[in-house]
């Protein structure tokens, strides 16, 4: 088990990693990491993401409370939006706030980022919806967010950044980065006339790769982001069984249960996409 200064350590790692990659700037971002259902390391309030040492990083319980911090460092204001989700999602080990230059361009729009136009994005981060706005720091936030969190693994927060969480800390910064690159990819390919998106048949192959490889985590393929069902993720009905009907502000489209429990590393994920690729040509 790894311990405590060994968190620490990867969590200034990966803050410095979000600022080197312009995806905060000053002081901006937050990243929380689960030790027990008692207790969790987040970073400080009032500091630049890419100059933490061990030091700086805060112990809260959770309800945000102060377990343990140095002198002269408290916890994020916005510890209560990662509370949320760990209150919510006990699969999830790590939470990670960040403003990336396209993702959050994108939630500043209101454009959730919904077109299926790679398989890596399909595969491993699904749809990605808008929260909306809130005021930081206070429960507006979490509230406005809790609605997604039993059917999503990274969110846009209207007009502020986007929230990626996973089953420990790096494979939520991974989801950070798959977040931005898909925003990027998207917003250049609408500067060259627009994407060209998957059709529904290799949706269902990718979908389908998905559910054998039991990748963690939730990804729904079953709730129309869009009214009119366009530029949405769907499985084209093949896997059955959930309804989402309720799910406040959007459509029921295909009923489809997609999240998995196993863990699955990068290189297979990445093997996965060429076998899915191969098969569509």
């Amino acid at each position: 088990m790894v311990n405590e200064m060994e968190i620490k350590k990867q969590i200034c790692e990966v803050g410095k990693r979000i600022y080197n990659r312009n995806m905060v700037a000053a002081n901006d971002g937050n990243i929380s990491v689960k030790l027990n259902d008692h207790e969790f390391l987040c970073t400080p309030t009032g500091v630049s993401k890419g100059f933490m040492t061990p030091e700086f990083i805060c112990k809260v319980d959770e309800n945000g409370n102060v377990i343990q911090a140095n002198k002269g460092f408290k916890p994020s204001s916005e510890i209560k939006m990662h509370m949320r989700v760990y209150q919510k999602r006990p699969d999830v080990g790590s939470v990670v706030h960040a403003h990336p230059t396209f993702a959050t361009s994108f939630a500043i729009a209101g454009i959730p980022l919904t077109q299926p136009i790679m398989p890596e994005a399909v595969i491993s981060l699904g749809c990605v919806p808008i929260a909306e706005y809130g005021t930081p720091s206070t429960m507006e936030i979490p509230d406005n967010l809790e609605k997604y969190l039993p059917y999503f693994d990274a969110v846009l927060l209207e007009s502020h950044g986007a929230l990626t969480w996973s089953t420990d800390l790096l494979a939520a910064y991974h989801k950070m980065e798959s977040v931005e690159f898909y925003a990027e990819l998207l917003y250049k390919s609408k500067m060259l006339g627009g994407p060209k998106e998957f059709d529904k048949a290799n949706i269902k192959k990718l979908y389908e790769i998905r559910r054998k490889f039991g990748m963690p985590g939730k990804h729904p393929a079953n709730l129309c982001l869009n009214k009119g069902g366009d530029n949405c993720h769907n499985c084209g009905g093949s896997c059955g069984g959930a309804d989402y009907s309720n799910m406040p502000g959007y459509e029921y489209n295909f009923g489809c249960d997609c999240g998995g429990s196993n863990g699955v590393d990068e290189s297979t994920i990445a093997e996965i996409v060429k076998k899915v690729i191969s098969e569509m040509k």
